[in-house]
């Protein structure tokens, strides 16, 4: 568990940051006057590798326990038959049906590969009582649960180590561990149920064991291929009451021997569970006092807090990436909604935004890290699809980075690698980690577009691919392969060709970065409709409402087009016009935060909080699970169905951020986006691109001063958030002439730090 040697540094760190308002309120816990009775409805709680759902099921506590390399791996022999040139014939012929059945089919049809369940201890509560109070403290990442008669449950996921802890004060019951229901009577379902979850009987998956030997529950299940996991529960009775530890571990018998968990909770037992919550205290006291954010509206600000305490448990270093429920795999005797999987045509992408303004660069590391570890994978799947070299990553993929299959214009579409590589680029823009630049993002960048300069054609002087398509437009049908370059295809080929010249200069490397720069000036310009707008593609106008924003790539999140430019503003203007003309009848929650995140882009801050607003209030489990429909009813959305995904929380968040301080286009703004009427707001340790930390806040509507710090050093442009202002403190900084008086240049030494007062004039 590489990421748990990264806490003692972290812990360190804490000496070290500015902790004005780190803590999120007590009104931003979840805190019900029951238990959950819904799995999806939870306290949730994690660590990146292992996480547990605290509810209640047939009079019993149920803790929920999940490990996030838990996947049964087995290969889908059809999608090797498929090729990007193959199914290019295919569409010019206009047949569909053969291409589905060897990429869609087998997604809809089997059971695996998929991520899988663990298990769950289960306390008989029945006698216990009426509860008081249920409590999730986000601060601490301890549940709490009180009953009227003074008995206490409270637990939580060690931060620390790979291990979860339970105690029950005033009562002891003994735990009871349960298997997922792999197997038990009833009719296997056969029937596609990938949204739903398919039965977990169709994995066909033999019965595990459950042994106990004195204190000590283990079950073990053998799932497909190599992979065995164990989860085991200890307890003990104490002078109050009794508590235990639990934990699950996952084993391959072609990979190193790792530790049992029988002998991993036999270890830990011996360890109070007051002991060892303060180390666990201590890391979520680092991790909050990394950022902070004040908002003056008490829906947003609890939702935020919310959604960055469930990022901080979804994404560790060290652990796998987030896939579409993270830590929180489906305890319903069924398998996740889309089968838990890592989807790169948004869900991946939307559920690191937070990581960079947020300042929580360790924690988006995770997935660089990931993509970086299986890039030989994406390399050898860049050559057997499309036949080029380079990288590309599947759309739709397993843990291994295999491609699953699904609507094969996305699932196997040749820019997913594309988007991915913002993720590089955006990680050395907010660390200006030199190294990372030199040995994993340029790297990155240059194969990618070493791919697409091999998959693209050029023709009469314009570049293209063969064949495109925009997520997740015309569905699976065979039209939303489109025979001309979409504007989302597009503004990715631009963007890694732009980049990678970028950060090839930034190395010294002329020769590459002119060549880079060569093929971007082979692309054409964005497809427009008949109101100057950006269409999907060309002859393909926006006239449907539609929940993937797609064809807006080039506004949002690439940045190709920028709304304080005169010459984009137009397109953008008229982009999101047709984006409400044509209303919201068919998105999910995740375009609710998504179009925030556009807004605050747009200065339009009263409609930046409005969209949060909604997405809070209609989107959301009341645990803070963000659900796909509309859950108020209230015609926000003709989808009101509840499978819940995270990406839509973690946008959320990134639409907060996107407010309070921007940066990507070369100028830091504080405050862009925020409402008329917010006059308290404050933010502590934003990061902006360049590596600069921001803490600032407004009172009465006025901000006295801000100060930015320099870790890495530079030269950071800032437009002022008043008319004068004076330079209150400084250290190893110098002020640069700037031609525009609304901006002040300041240039840093590493560690370098200024305060920069409002002259009030």
């Amino acid at each position: 568990m590489n990421f748990f040697k990264n806490t003692v540094l972290l812990l360190c760190f804490i000496g070290h940051l500015t902790v004005l308002q780190a803590q999120p309120k007590e009104s931003s816990n979840l805190t019900f006057s029951a238990i959950p009775e819904k799995w999806d409805q939870g306290f949730p709680l994690g660590n990146g590798i292992i996480g547990v759902l605290v509810w209640q099921s047939n009079g019993m506590l149920r803790l929920s326990i999940d490990r996030a390399d838990l996947w049964d791996l087995r290969p889908t022999a059809e999608i090797e038959k498929y090729t990007y040139k193959w199914a290019y014939q295919q569409r010019l012929k206009g047949d569909f049906d053969t291409v589905w059945k060897v990429a869609d089919e087998p997604y809809d049809r089997d059971a695996a590969p998929t991520k899988i369940p663990g298990a769950a201890i289960e306390f008989d509560i029945k006698d216990l009582g009426p509860v008081e109070s249920a409590t999730l403290n986000i601060a601490s990442a301890i549940c709490t649960i009180k009953w009227e008669n003074g008995i206490i449950f409270r637990t939580f996921v060690d931060a620390t180590s790979p291990m979860a802890r339970y105690e029950w004060q005033g009562v002891s019951i003994i735990p009871m561990l349960k298997a997922p229901a792999y197997s038990g009577k009833g009719e296997k379902q056969s029937e596609n149920q990938v949204v739903g979850g398919n039965d977990l009987r169709r994995l066909g998956y033999e019965d595990g064991s459950i042994a106990t030997l004195k204190n000590t529950t283990i079950y073990r299940q053998k799932a497909w291929g190599t992979l065995t996991y164990e989860a085991a529960v200890n307890f003990k009775n104490t002078k109050s009451g009794s508590e235990g530890c639990f934990t699950i571990t996952s084993h391959y018998s072609d990979k190193p021997k790792t530790i049992a968990a029988q002998t991993l909770v036999k270890k830990a037992i011996k360890t109070h569970f007051d002991q060892s919550a303060a180390n666990h205290k201590q890391w979520w006291l680092a991790y909050w006092n990394q950022s902070s954010v004040g908002l003056p509206d008490p829906l947003l600000e609890k939702q935020y807090h919310r959604e960055m305490y469930k990022f901080g448990a979804a994404s560790r270093k060290g652990s796998p990436p987030i896939t579409l429920q993270a830590v929180w795999t489906a305890d319903n005797g069924k398998l996740p909604p889309w089968k838990g999987d890592l989807h790169n045509d948004l869900n991946t992408q939307l559920s690191y935004w937070p990581s960079f303004t947020g300042n929580h660069i360790e924690e988006g590391a995770v997935f660089t890290d990931w993509l970086w570890e299986h890039k030989q994978t994406f390399e050898t799947y860049a050559t057997t699809v499309f036949g080029a070299k380079g990288l590309n990553v599947p759309g739709v993929s397993t843990l291994e980075g295999m491609p699953m299959g699904g609507w094969h214009m996305y699932s196997l579409s040749p820019t997913v690698g594309a988007w991915l590589s913002q993720n590089f680029y955006l990680q050395w823009r907010y660390s200006m980690d030199r190294e990372f630049l030199k040995n994993k993002a340029y790297p990155w960048l240059s194969a990618t577009a070493n791919f697409l300069e091999q998959v693209t054609e050029l023709k009469d002087g314009l570049r293209s691919l063969p064949m495109s398509s925009s997520p997740e437009f015309r569905d699976n049908s065979i039209d939303a392969w489109f025979l001309t370059i979409t504007n989302y295809d597009l503004a990715l080929c631009r963007f890694t060709f732009e980049k990678a010249a970028e950060l090839a200069l930034e190395l010294g490397l002329t020769n590459e970065a002119e060549h880079w720069l060569s093929i971007l000036a082979q692309f054409g310009n964005y497809d427009l409709d008949e109101t100057g707008g950006l269409s999907v593609a060309n002859g393909f106008a926006l006239n449907e409402s539609h929940r993937h924003f797609s064809h807006l790539m080039a506004f949002h999140p690439l940045g190709q087009l920028d709304f304080n430019s005169e010459n984009d503003k137009e397109i953008i203007l008229k982009s999101i016009e047709r984006l409400e003309k044509n209303g919201t009848s068919q998105w999910c929650g995740y375009s609710f935060s998504w179009l925030a995140n556009m807004y605050a882009r747009m200065n339009r801050g009263e409609d930046a909080a409005k969209a949060l607003q909604t997405f809070a209030s209609c989107f959301c489990s009341p645990n803070s699970f963000h659900l796909n429909g509309d859950q108020c009813k209230a015609g926000h959305s003709t989808y009101t169905y509840d499978p819940f995904t995270l990406e839509g929380n973690f946008a959320f968040a990134t639409g907060v951020q996107e407010m309070l301080l921007q940066s990507h286009n070369g100028t830091i703004r504080i405050f862009p986006a925020v409402p008329a009427e917010w006059k308290e707001i404050s933010f502590n340790n934003l990061r902006s691109e360049g590596a600069f930390l921001i803490s600032t806040a407004k009172e009465n509507g006025i901000i006295d001063s801000f100060t930015i710090i320099a870790p890495e050093g530079g030269t950071a442009q800032i437009q002022l958030p008043f008319h004068t202002f004076f330079i209150g403190s400084s250290e190893k900084m110098e002020r640069l002439e700037s031609t525009d008086r609304k901006t002040i240049v300041l240039k840093f030494e590493k560690g370098g730090k200024a305060v920069v007062k409002n002259g009030y004039e």
